[in-house]
């Protein structure tokens, strides 16, 4: 053992079988992983066929004066910022946006209490068989496309056959017009847009839930009976996560919400209901003023963009300290 220890040709040899070995590992890493990139190829066409490539169309269409009924015999200049100047001083743009803020305000903060209590009481609750057959059930509303959950809003909100004005009628309130009433009309798409997204944040909640070490929150048990003590100190701080994520995925789907308010109520009584989207689809598809659409799209994606960064910034600062 002393000898080959000691031997030098030992060394030698050694080091040719190196170079031999780091040259094949460089080869290794120059070649493409054909595996690879057969997978990834699909997702990457088709992030560029639905995403990409219509968002550069839109950017480049809001540079120019682009209506439909005129573009055969005029053409469609480009206008510079025309359009975005446009939109900065179209009240019922800003009307409209004013309104969807509304909408958000009446929807997501109720999504997020009832979401949170329906989680914590799937994880206290002992019953394991109920709890699982919730689970599944919570899937129902997210599963439901917009448009029919548009035509179930009209059958339950109906002034003279819907279950609502029955339901309210037991109890000796006259029917209430729910999807007539401008004062009223805006909450009834939240409590429809709830019915369908409360499950969701639930689901979401629960996750976060589910992640909290039992040992933290036993041991925060014997400090205090509270039980709002333990969810704020040792829960609440494992939900902020998934809470993020619920408020930039409500943020941008809220702004792009049209199918559910079309089927539902068309933007009325009036304009009450015209939520942003709807009147980007009147500008763009009634009036065919392609270019001011344009322009209003872009703006709600920058404005979809500068929120979900203060989301992650407020909350995430929080999880972090």
């Amino acid at each position: 053992m002393s000898s080959l220890r000691g031997d030098p040709t030992l060394g030698v040899a050694a080091a040719p079988a190196a170079r031999t070995g780091s040259r094949l590992a460089a080869r290794r890493r120059g070649r493409l992983n054909w595996t690879a990139v057969s997978m990834l190829a699909p997702a990457v066409v088709a992030l560029l066929a639905i995403g990409i490539v219509p968002l550069v169309r839109a950017v480049n269409t809001s540079f120019q004066e682009f209506v439909v009924s005129r573009a055969q015999t005029q053409g469609t200049p480009y206008t510079g910022f025309d359009n975005y100047r446009t939109v900065f001083t179209d009240g019922f743009f800003w009307r409209s946006l004013l309104r969807t803020g509304q909408f958000f305000l009446y929807a997501v903060p109720l999504q997020v209490v009832l979401g949170i209590a329906i989680a914590a009481l799937l994880t206290s609750t002992r019953w394991r068989t109920l709890a699982g057959l919730t689970r599944i059930l919570l899937v129902v509303p997210i599963a439901t496309t917009p448009t029919v959950v548009g035509l179930i809003g009209r059958l339950v909100y109906d002034q003279e056959f819907g279950v609502i004005n029955w339901a309210i009628g037991l109890i000796g309130l006259g029917p209430v017009s729910w999807t007539g009433n401008p004062n009223v009309v805006l909450f009834t798409l939240a409590l429809t847009d709830t019915w369908q997204w409360t499950p969701f944040v639930a689901l979401v909640a629960l996750a976060g839930l589910t992640a909290v070490p039992q040992d933290i929150v036993e041991a925060s048990r014997l400090e205090t009976s509270r039980w709002w003590d333990t969810f704020r100190h040792v829960q609440f701080p494992y939900l902020l996560p998934g809470l993020t994520a619920i408020l930039i995925i409500r943020t941008a789907d809220i702004l792009k919400l049209f199918d559910t308010v079309f089927v539902l109520t068309r933007g009325g009584p009036g304009v009450s209901s015209e939520l942003v989207s709807l009147y980007v689809q009147r500008v763009g598809f009634r009036f065919f003023n392609l270019g001011v659409a344009s322009a209003q799209a872009i703006l709600l994606l920058i404005v979809c963009i500068v929120l979900s960064r203060a989301y992650i910034k407020i909350f995430y600062r929080e999880i972090e300290s």
